[in-house]
């Protein structure tokens, strides 16, 4: 994914051509104030993907984070455990 770089101005002047740059493309666009970076705009979609894989990430590492600390479980308990968890909320 490419970037653009584009002085602040821009999002003043001509923000509709920047949104419209973010969401078509899909290529986010950084905003300098003096010649140096300062902000960058996105289009939603790419927010929420990005976002979502963080938080995917987040869940990876403590996953790992618990293997390695020995914190398992057999996978039928844990499947067991989800349902029951899913079942109880059901109810509710």
């Amino acid at each position: 994914m490419g970037e653009v770089i584009r002085p602040s101005a821009d999002l003043r002047n001509h923000y509709s051509e920047v949104s419209r740059q973010c969401r078509e493309n899909r290529t986010p666009v950084i905003i300098t104030v003096n010649g140096h970076g300062d902000t960058v705009v996105l289009g939603l979609q790419d927010y929420y993907q990005m976002k979502a894989e963080l938080e995917l990430l987040r869940t990876l590492a403590e996953a790992e984070e618990d293997v390695a600390k020995g914190n398992v479980a057999p996978i039928r308990d844990t499947f067991d455990h989800i349902r029951a968890t899913l079942l109880e909320r059901k109810q509710k």
